[in-house]
């Protein structure tokens, strides 16, 4: 029995690039189809931020091999978009296809059409670009427990939540020696953290990784056995500990014995 599925066109971009989603399946064909509660992880939503989609895609495929072979927690479900922002990564450049940043475009409690630059601009309305209005109706269907997206800045890991995040954020902060944060450093009205925490009352962990892959050039014209060989295993063995702590099957689990998928 599948215990996963890829939807390769879950969502179209503002410039209709597909946008792809995969998600565990419940073990029991009983049971719901989608359960409540999953974790949601995001990559790419900043399309010049090359690492934020390398990590996405990294989670993804380690996801999938893990639930195929019996040893995640099934009691924990899951949802990956390893690349919210195709267009971005396609041009090189932090916003959209409109030229909106999808992190100042929430429709949060807080937004708000000033920007000091034009690649903070939140576009003409709060929800206004279709990747944000897809990700906005997932997260209200499904209501996730914890959502994590992955960025590229100032190493660190952000924490917007009560002290219950820190279930999460700990083990994250331990594989990775980035220390864990209440904040960015500066307001991001419109923002996921806002919408997500201050909104929903969904604790949100916004992974801000090394700048260490190149920039020159769009993601899709580095040379792909650079970025599987060198780039993408380094950028995984810094996280890998992390996820695994969090998406562990507990210890009595029946799947426990079962083998592959490292």
């Amino acid at each position: 029995m599948k215990t996963w599925q890829t939807r390769p066109q879950w969502a179209l971009s503002s410039q209709s690039r597909p946008i792809a989603l995969s998600e565990s399946l419940p073990p029991d064909s009983a049971g719901p189809l989608f359960p409540a509660d999953p974790i949601l992880l995001i990559g790419g939503v900043h399309g010049d931020e090359p690492e934020g989609v390398v990590l996405g895609q990294a989670v993804e495929k380690w996801l999938i091999q893990e639930q195929e072979a019996g040893h995640l927690n099934p009691e924990q479900p899951w949802i990956v978009i390893p690349c919210l922002n195709p267009d971005g990564v396609a041009l090189n450049q932090r916003v959209n296809g409109r030229g909106v940043d999808l992190n100042r475009n929430y429709p949060a409690s807080n937004w708000s059409p000033e920007h000091s630059q034009s690649r903070y601009f939140p576009g003409p309305s709060p929800g206004s670009e279709p990747e944000i209005q897809a990700l906005v109706q997932l997260i209200q269907e499904r209501r996730p427990k914890l959502i994590i997206h992955f960025h590229a800045w100032k190493p660190s890991i952000v924490l917007t939540s009560d002290a219950r995040g820190l279930e999460w954020a700990q083990p994250l902060a331990q594989a990775s020696s980035y220390p864990i944060m209440d904040s960015i450093g500066y307001p991001t009205p419109g923002s996921l953290s806002h919408f997500g925490w201050q909104d929903l009352g969904t604790p949100i962990i916004c992974i801000e990784e090394e700048e260490w892959i190149e920039r020159d050039k769009p993601l899709d014209q580095i040379d792909p056995s650079q970025l599987e060989n060198h780039y993408a295993p380094r950028l995984w063995e810094r996280w890998r500990p992390g996820f695994q702590k969090i998406f562990a099957a507990p210890k009595n689990s029946s799947n426990s014995h079962q083998k592959g998928g490292q």
